[in-house]
């Protein structure tokens, strides 16, 4: 292929900086990488044999620059492989997640390069830093010094090997999630098999029908918006057992539907990625991967994440077990002579919040229209920091569903661009997050941010609107909160840039931004019926706020399960020949796991941990965050106003624009004058 006929090896010249995806085909991406690759080592070796001593300009911002193309390219290649996906790029990413572990190692692990950045730290007192700069330079000689930077000999080599491995362990544990979700559907035919369901999930199903070719017959797929409302309101108690168990064993190799090609096993690969993991661990001179990990981390050490969590298990599996008795009660009070299982939980939580609170979440779900969420979420952005959104038809986008908005900060300057992909497809994984095509930094003169939003929400049929869960509207709001915090990042380099921040302090943005969802005047105008036009009523909004804290043992018990799985995983010792399922049992059996209440995330589908490293040992992160979240946004609630302004420009300024240019620990007592107080988070939840 000539470089004239690859668009990503020219110019790209559509506005903002926007790639050219159009043009873009698979098979672009392989030799375009490779010249970046090649391009970044040039780079690199220029600054390993500069002759003049090293300085902060000519290493650090020399290190800073020296990939731009490299982190230009990637980003499009990962950002269409997890949401636009097909067989060609699932090869690339195959080839190439080696390749750049490989690559990136070739940088960590150069001798000269990092004998010039321990000089400038060892120096770094006479340096006249900025504080940024000082932190810039502190992460870049951490970062080499956690890829093994200060090894030798066979140590380095090994080292070089395990990365490059455990980089093609995580991309083939994630192709197989979604080849495991893609093969299972629930076919519904006749009216018996759509007993109890609500209008919107028979509506729904039918459109995946469509889509799927089975028309005149309604599709339940595993993604979260299909399968959550199934399990909540259909009588057929045989399908929810059957879908149920589809959703739990995924990754496990035998969920696929007929037809299904049962490459989806990923028990093995986990297993294999645990010993790898430790096996660094040790290299670097730790006692398991999770003191690793956790060592660069707020929480710092494994057993204060095991505090955490275990302050928060007790309660909540109190609360669950009472949870449970009055589901069996009202089980039993209808008449079905069984003994509750998970496929039972939330079809019986429903029907107990009707009970108890006289509301039904397929009530509420009319009034939570999919664009008037987004509106909700622009909305309180508006209030709060003084942004607005222009929505712009004529840029180049990766998928026809995708929506693109121009973000223009209080005084008219363009701020950032926010993409939004709502809709599940094949093509794209399950679940919901934030992403950036591009990142805000000054280094090269002002870069804006172009931030996307990916989630999985199930359409809405021909000629319908899409409507939302709570639990739906709760997720945009949630990755809307990550996209501002890589929107209105104010940093000069690009490796402190927006999200670019300790794993346990990422989440604070977001589950903070959750909060607003919920408030009386955003609900009030933003959640209206679909058909009517009329506003959610008052006594519907009451009793929704009252609702909160409902299930919240059932909810808590089942993420500190995942958690601790995650974290015993990685800090049990010597792995040696580790069964990954039994040792997941072993852990619920410690923890005296309710008997109706299954993990979160079993280990073979827990991608979280398992596709990459992102939080590996990590998963505890959003409870550590939900305990800033719960006492940041009582500084909200202390002043008596949710949009006060000196509290949210507080709140941007100390948190949201800062990146990592602030050790997180600083950035919180920024904001809030002390560290966080775990008392909001337990009462949030009702556990206190």
């Amino acid at each position: 292929m000539s470089e004239n006929a690859n668009p990503l090896l020219k110019e790209w010249t559509a506005p903002f900086g926007l790639p050219p995806f159009a043009q873009i085909r698979p098979e672009h991406f392989e030799p375009a990488i490779a010249e970046a690759f090649k391009d970044n080592l040039k780079a690199i070796d220029a600054i390993s044999a500069e002759t003049e001593p090293p300085s902060f300009e000519n290493t650090i911002e020399a290190l800073e620059k020296a990939d731009a193309d490299l982190v230009r390219l990637s980003r499009v290649f990962f950002n269409l492989a997890g949401s636009d996906t097909n067989e060609a790029l699932q090869q690339a990413e195959r080839k190439l997640a080696p390749e750049f572990a490989r690559h990136a190692q070739k940088i960590t692990l150069n001798k000269a390069l990092f004998a010039r950045i321990e000089q400038l730290m060892e120096s770094r007192d006479e340096l006249d830093l900025s504080p940024e700069q000082a932190r810039v330079l502190e992460r870049h000689h951490a970062s080499f010094v956690r890829s093994g930077a200060r090894l030798s000999g066979d140590d380095r080599t090994r080292m070089a090997e395990i990365t490059e491995r455990l980089a093609g362990l995580g991309t083939e544990f994630s192709q197989n999630i979604l080849r495991a979700e893609n093969n299972y559907r629930l076919v519904l035919e006749g009216d018996d098999d759509l007993k109890g369901l609500p209008d919107f999930l028979v509506e729904s199903a039918a459109q995946t029908a469509g889509d799927l070719g089975e028309n005149g017959k309604y599709v339940i797929t595993l993604s979260r918006s299909s399968i959550e409302p199934f399990l909540q309101y259909s009588t057929r108690r045989d399908l929810r057992e059957e879908v149920y168990n589809a959703w739990i064993s995924r990754g496990h190799g035998g969920e696929e539907s007929e037809g299904g090609d049962g490459n989806t096993d990923n028990r093995a690969l986990a297993e294999e990625m645990v010993r790898l993991r430790h096996e660094k661990a040790k290299l670097l001179g730790y006692e398991n991967y999770a003191a690793f990990r956790l060592d660069d981390a707020m929480a710092k050490t494994p057993d204060n994440v095991r505090d955490l969590l275990m302050s928060v298990w007790q309660p909540a599996r109190l609360r669950a077990e009472e949870e449970s008795e009055k589901l069996q009660e009202l089980a039993r009070s209808e008449g079905a002579n069984i003994e509750l299982e998970a496929w039972d939980w939330r079809f019986y939580t429903e029907k107990l919040r009707k009970v108890e609170f006289d509301f039904d979440e397929a009530d509420a779900k009319p009034y939570l229209v999919l664009d008037n969420m987004i509106e909700a979420a622009f909305y309180t952005a508006n209030r709060l920091f003084g942004l607005s959104f222009e929505e712009l038809t004529h840029v180049p986008k990766y998928h026809p569903d995708v929506r693109v908005f121009e973000v223009k900060d209080r005084d008219g300057e363009h701020l950032a661009l926010f993409m939004g992909d709502y809709f599940a497809r094949p093509s794209k994984r399950s679940g919901a997050w934030m992403s950036a095509y591009q990142s805000q930094q000054k280094l090269s003169g002002e870069v804006r941010p172009i931030i996307v939003n990916v989630m999985s929400f199930i359409r809405g049929a021909e000629g319908e609107a899409t409507l939302l869960t709570l639990d739906d509207a709760r997720t945009l709001f949630h990755e809307f909160g990550h996209a501002l915090h890589g929107m209105l990042s104010d940093v000069t380099y690009p490796s402190v840039s927006g999200t670019s921040v300790s794993r346990d302090f990422v989440e604070l943005p977001s589950q903070l931004y959750e909060h607003w969802l919920t408030e009386p005047e955003v609900l009030r105008r933003f959640a209206i019926h679909y058909k009517t036009g009329e506003p959610i009523p008052d006594d519907m909004l009451e009793k929704l706020l009252k609702a909160r804290k409902f299930n919240q043992g059932f909810s808590s018990v089942e993420y500190v399960a995942s958690a601790m799985v995650d974290l015993d995983l990685h800090s049990s010792g010597d792995p040696g020949d580790i069964k990954l399922m039994d040792f997941e049992r072993e852990v619920l059996e410690r923890l005296n796991m309710p008997s109706a209440v299954s993990p979160r995330h079993s280990a073979p589908h827990f991608a979280h941990i398992f596709s990459g490293d992102g939080y590996s040992s990590a998963y505890y992160s959003y409870l550590w965050s939900e305990v800033m979240d719960a006492d940041a946004f009582r500084a909200f609630e202390e002043i008596g106003d949710p949009f006060d302004q000196a509290t949210a420009t507080r709140l941007r300024d100390t948190i949201l624009s800062v990146g990592d240019s602030v050790p997180p620990q600083e950035a919180y007592q920024a904001f809030r004058g002390r560290m966080p107080e775990i008392g909001a988070m337990l009462e949030k939840k009702g556990l206190a």
